[in-house]
């Protein structure tokens, strides 16, 4: 497992380009969020358990849409970079219950930080940087601090099956890259070659929507499946 500060996201200039840029490089992020906040409105507000936790937090967008759907709720925002959990208490200074905590996905693997359950923990576009047998083991612990019959929800890239799907899926995504790019007036090299410099970055090990939806289901997930996809790009969870 690839320790957060030997990787790129260590950097507070490679972090900063990313959350400029997230909407461009990203395929239907809005979407997603979107797909999550219905998710969020229909099984889990207004049952009396308000607990989210949003694990790989970034900047806090995640907890901040589903705050626009349910302003009650208690959320609990992981992640190892100080500078993104600068930019999360920034955005969500205007709610009382937040909790932040600085830590690796490594860390949660490996000591009980959170100590509380959850009704519904959520994480996006971080998952994919363990490799499977990692991925695995984050899940128990999440299966572990769900609520019965809370929810976990998964936003990610995933590893195509074949060759030739991700020869069309990497095609639609450079296709939205470039739209998004000319829909904003984006000028420089940021934007090209995006899904050659994602399958040569090491710090990426995506496994197949399969591999994963069958692991959740292995250690007791029930009712997965996959909300959303779009290429790459997929929404997955299943509830404890």
């Amino acid at each position: 497992m690839t320790g957060f500060n030997e990787s790129r996201w260590a950097m507070p200039e490679f972090s900063k380009e990313y959350r400029d840029n997230a909407d461009v490089y990203i395929a239907d992020r809005r979407k997603m969020l979107d797909i999550m906040k219905s998710f969020y409105s229909y099984f889990i507000a207004g049952k009396g358990n308000s607990r989210v936790l949003d694990l790989g937090c970034g900047d806090g967008i995640l907890t901040d849409n589903l705050l626009e759907a349910d302003p009650s709720i208690a959320a609990t925002l992981v992640d190892p970079s100080p500078d993104m959990l600068s930019k999360a208490k920034e955005r969500l200074a205007g709610f009382s219950n937040i909790r932040t905590v600085n830590a690796s996905f490594q860390e949660l693997i490996e000591q009980d930080l959170l100590q509380e359950n959850y009704a519904f923990i959520v994480s996006s576009f971080a998952i994919h940087h363990l490799i499977m047998n990692e991925k695995r083991l984050l899940f128990r612990g999440i299966f572990e601090r769900l609520s019965e019959g809370g929810y976990f929800m998964h936003i990610d890239t995933f590893l195509p099956p074949t060759d030739s799907l991700e020869d069309w899926y990497f095609h639609m995504w450079s296709q939205w890259v470039e739209e998004k790019r000319i829909e904003l007036d984006l000028e420089g090299d940021l934007f090209s070659d995006l899904t050659r410099r994602y399958k040569d970055a090491d710090e990426n090990k995506p496994d197949t929507l399969e591999d994963q939806m069958s692991a959740l289901k292995d250690i007791g997930f029930r009712e997965v499946d996959c909300y959303y996809k779009y290429g790459i790009f997929a929404v997955y969870g299943g509830r404890k």
